[in-house]
Formats: C-alpha cells, structure tokens, sequence
C-alpha cells in the first residue's frame, strides 16, 4: 500500500521534531503535525523561556557584587515586562530555529490539530486525513492542575501563566518544592518578590541526593525564602489582596500563608487525551502510554515518545527516544530503551543541582554495596575566586570494581559539569581515569577531578 509519508509525526516538541529530523536523514519521508509553534512546550513556554529569565534574574540580582564595589546601584526604573519580551525573543528566535531545520531537513510542516483514525491514517482538524507508513505520537504534557487549586492564569498560576507573566507581583506562594518550583523561587527571589514555597515531602528536591537538597536549603535559607516542608495544601481562597492558601504540617499544625500570587507546580500531566488512542485500541496506564523497548506501541506500526510515556519527563529523554524510535522504524539496530541511570538532571537554582544514576537513598533502599567520595567546591580555587564555593561534588561507586553508580553536583554551574563524569560512565572509565586525567587550573572541573581522586584515596585539596 502506497502512504502519504514514511512517517506522520504528532507533536512538535523536542522529541517529534527532532524524530522528523532523524527520519529525513534516514531517507523517510516525514511530516510533523503541530497545533502550535515549533519547538513544543520546552522552548515556547518550558525549558528556553524559563532559563532567559533566570539569566536576566541572576543580572538583577548581580547588583549587589557591584555594591561591594562601591558602585551605587538605582534600580528604581526597573521594568520586568523588558526580562520577559527577552524571554519571549529567545522562545521564538528558536522557534524559528526549528522551522528552519525542518524545512533544511525537507520535513513537511502541518499545521493543525491532529486525531488518530487508524493504525496508518491522522486527520487533521477533522477536515484533511493523511496517511503514513508508521505514527509517532509526541504531544508532551501539561501543567497539572489538582483539585481545589484550578488555574485562572491570574491569582492562581500553572508554569504557563508564570512564565506569561508581564509584571512581577509583590508576594508569590509556590506549591510545590521540585525543579520548577526551585527554579521559580530563585527566579521570583531575585527580582524581589516575597516567595514561600510548600512541599508535601520533608525536602526541597525530593527526587535528587539529600545531601544536594541540603546545600540549596541553606542557600535558600540564607536569602530568606520562606520554606514549609512536610506540608500539605488544604484549601484555598481569593482575598482582596491575592490569595490565602490553607497548610497543615506533618504534625497537624495548621496555619495560612497570604500572598498576591500563588503557583501550583505539583507536576506534569501526559497529553494522551483526545488523540484517538481509542480509535486503535491503545490504551493508557495512569495516562501513559505503554511502550516496548524501542518506544513502540501495541499497535505494530505505531509508537510514542517523550512526556506520553511513563519515562522521565525531560525534553533531552524525548529527543533521544525519538532517534531509538525512527532508527528502528528504519530498521537500524539502536540502543534499546534509555538507561535510566545514564540520563541527566539538570536544576537551574542557585546553587545548580546536577545528577545522575542512584541517589544515595535509592542505593541503601537496594541494598547496594557502595561507598561515596566527595569533595568541596570550595577546595578548588576557581569557585574561591568567583565567590561561589558552596556545593560539592559527590561520587557513588562499588568498592570492588570501582565502577561508578551515580554522581551528584551541587554548586557554580553544575549542570554543565555533570557531563564529564556522566561520560565517564558511559565511556566505563573508572575515578582513577579521571583522576590521572590533566585538569587545567583554575576551573570548576577540579573539583570533579579531586572527587575521583578522593574514590582513589588521594585527594590533594582537602
């Protein structure tokens, strides 16, 4: 049977368009389906906008290091709408990126929302029905909205309506104390506005090393942000001055928190609705879809990717299932599903929160036999000199065969360094690779090599 197109991809986000791209370069014939602007949530209303406007927040916030210095600093002309059509420049400059790419690459463009009618056939806005050879679903997720807390994008903000917004308010509650809530919070901090944030959980950063968690809580501390950990939202009501949000502490403390904006970030939901999964007989586990090994469906000539499985939801783990997908669509042997404990995290706080592979609780839940080394930014002298010596660096290996489990880096540009030791796991080098290896001096990435000395037994600087 002749298709339209080798491959009909949904969603143009980081995974879809990049899947086209790597489908064009195979020889297939591929189109993206898009309701939006290229680029997905991760650089429309995500990832690019939200780290333009961390980089204006850290340029707001620098005025004090010039204070230090004897300059008057008068920032009484301040305009927050100029950071956000900064922002906004950055999302569509990439957009547009995007647009290029795929027409370079000779992947037709479709605009319009797309629904599944058959295992080879998506009709867009109900009008137009293409056919292709294979379907890839990509639509991303969603801010989670939970009951009692809906979104109004005015009092109540999802990540959409806070990264939307055009003029800062004076005091912000966040619920929820997980990447993007940390992020938010240093962003709203440095500009000056009063934040308070609740976790339910007993931490910032639940899901990363405790001992990272720890060092940005004494930063956070340290700039006054206000921190109800342990805590759950009970309810909430609109009052003449914002919003009064209702909390209970783990040991039934009840008190309320008054501020002009609160932001629920409690999570992502997968865009798996109102696709037509129905229409193919696919069906979801707690909104995901189920996957094989190499992202395919239950139907043969289907498969999905990105934040509609039940995988980390990262823009750069829906890019790489996205390649595993179309490399074996194309009949290539790829790399069957992401190892888990090879993707990256990456938190854009101050300090910046870096990861990979087991946590220190997740290996004593195991039962692992491992053992830790660490060392202090503060040990390497560029961190020193750059004013920035809080954090660490924290190496999980075996003790037998050396082999690194997992790294955590907490600290001056964290998530930049995080690569060299993640590659080292990739590569299977081991801390005395590292070790041996020439750091030039001074840089931050001393510190990554006295950690992998310290695995060894010998660092220098501590």
């Amino acid at each position: 049977m002749a298709y339209d197109y080798d491959l009909v991809v949904i969603g143009a986000g980081p995974g879809g368009y990049v899947a086209a791209i790597r489908a064009s370069q195979l020889g297939m014939k591929a189109a993206v389906i898009e309701k939006d602007k290229p680029g997905g949530v991760c650089l429309n209303i995500g990832c690019i906008p939200s780290k333009a406007l961390i980089h204006q927040a850290e340029i707001f916030h620098s005025k004090s290091d010039l204070e230090g210095l004897g300059v008057k600093v008068d920032t009484s002309g301040f305009d927050y709408g100029q950071a956000f059509k900064k922002s906004r420049k950055a999302a569509d400059m990439l957009s547009k990126g995007v647009s290029f790419l795929l027409k370079k690459n000779k992947v037709e463009y479709i605009t319009g929302t797309a629904e599944i009618k058959g295992p080879n056939e998506v009709s867009v806005d109900g009008s137009k029905t293409i056919s292709g050879k294979s379907i890839l679903v990509a639509t991303g997720s969603r801010p989670r909205e939970i009951p009692g807390f809906p979104f109004d994008e005015k009092k109540v903000l999802s990540s959409n309506g806070a990264l939307m917004l055009e003029k800062l308010p004076k005091s912000i509650i966040i619920l929820g104390g997980g990447f993007i809530g940390v992020e938010f919070a240093h962003i709203m901090d440095s500009f000056g506005v009063e934040v308070q944030v609740v976790e339910l959980l007993d931490r910032l950063l639940p899901i990363e090393d405790e001992e990272s968690s720890a060092v940005l809580t004494r930063s956070f501390k340290k700039r006054k942000i206000g921190m109800h950990m342990s805590t759950k939202a009970t309810g909430m009501k609109s009052t003449k001055g914002g919003v009064s949000l209702s909390i209970e502490k783990q040991g039934g403390e009840k008190a309320e928190l008054e501020g002009e904006m609160l932001l629920v970030v409690v999570g992502r939901a997968p865009n798996t609705e109102g696709i037509g999964l129905e229409n193919v007989g696919i069906g979801t586990e707690k909104g995901f879809i189920p996957v094989g090994d190499y992202c395919q469906t239950s139907v043969p000539s289907m498969y999905a990717i990105g934040d509609v499985v039940a995988t980390p939801q990262l823009a750069h783990v829906a890019s790489k299932e996205g390649e595993i997908a179309v490399e074996h669509m194309a009949g290539k042997d790829p790399i069957p599903r992401i190892d888990p404990h090879t993707i990256p995290s990456a938190v854009y706080c101050e300090p910046q929160v870096a990861s990979f592979g087991y946590k220190e609780y997740e290996a004593k839940k195991e039962g692992l036999n491992y053992q830790k080394a660490m060392f202090p930014y503060r040990g390497a002298g560029k961190s020193v000199a750059i004013e920035k010596p809080d954090g660490h660096v924290k190496i999980l290996f075996d003790p037998e065969t050396s082999e690194i489990l997992g790294a955590h880096v907490v600290g001056a540009e964290a998530t930049e360094l995080i690569h060299e030791l993640l590659l080292a796991k990739s590569s299977e080098l081991l801390p005395a690779d590292m070790a041996e290896m020439i750091h030039a001096h001074p840089t931050l990435s001393e510190a990554l090599m006295e950690a992998a000395r310290a695995a060894e037994g010998w660092a220098i600087h501590v």
